[in-house]
């Protein structure tokens, strides 16, 4: 499970009317959930964002908030 995944799980996020709203597709919206060699686009991550009514930069900070700066 990715980090979307989970974050979709932790808000009783229904995939299935994300993937209406979005536009993206069932197979589509369950890679960016299950596979972590899936790479979640902004285009993607904003609608998303719209479909379950969260701040997308919230969203890019629940999602991204391990990554630091190289030294």
């Amino acid at each position: 499970m990715t980090k979307l995944g989970e974050y979709l799980i932790s808000k009783s996020v229904n995939k299935s009317e994300v993937a209406r709203k979005t536009g993206l597709s069932k197979p589509r919206l369950s890679e960016l959930t299950l596979n972590h060699s899936a790479k979640l686009r902004a285009d993607e991550l904003y609608l998303i964002a719209l479909a379950i009514d969260v701040n997308p930069g919230d969203l890019i900070v629940a999602l991204y908030s391990d990554l630091k700066l190289k030294r």
